[in-house]
């Protein structure tokens, strides 16, 4: 997403700022999440569901200004196919993935589809390394073992925003 944001500027400036915006919306969602899903182990629908909303809005009317209808339909179907990865995900272990878990797949999938589907893959597999790292430093600490719930929410957003910044 910064390398579209450099190629936009002086391409399309309304795609620059409205790509920006849903940049810094971003930040702010992941941080809020982080924190609600850290103390309480729980992505809450009234942050979630708006975001959905904001990253499509934003990120759709981007591609429209950028003229690039291939963005547009990897944005919508980044999030379809994610959202329906964690389903599934869910639906073969349950007690693994949680619902917020599943419906914030949908969000990130709309972010990292508007990148490329090479993000949304990295993106995904980042996320699921990381959750793996802290789950073994937690069992090396003994503070856990392989049983212990860890919040995935934390994970899914560093790994989405290490492809937006970096992928």
């Amino acid at each position: 997403m910064i390398t579209e944001l450099s190629r936009l500027w002086g391409h399309s400036p309304v795609a620059f700022w409205l790509v920006l915006l849903a940049g810094l919306y971003y930040l702010v969602m992941a941080a809020r999440l982080t924190v609600i899903d850290i103390q309480h182990q729980l992505l809450p629908n009234r942050i979630v569901f708006p975001s959905a909303g904001i990253a499509g809005v934003l990120l759709l009317s981007a591609s429209l200004f950028m003229l690039d209808g291939g963005a547009a339909v990897r944005t919508v179907l980044g999030g379809v196919v994610l959202w329906a990865v964690y389903v599934v995900l869910r639906l073969v272990y349950p007690a693994g993935m949680g619902y917020g878990d599943v419906k914030l797949a949908f969000v990130l999938g709309l972010y990292l589809g508007f990148v490329s589907w090479s993000a949304v893959l990295w993106g995904t597999f980042l996320a699921f390394v990381l959750a793996a790292i802290w789950g073994l430093v937690l069992m090396a600490l003994r503070r856990g073992n392989g049983k212990t719930q860890i919040p995935f929410g934390p994970f899914m957003l560093v790994g989405a925003l290490g492809m937006l910044v970096f992928g």
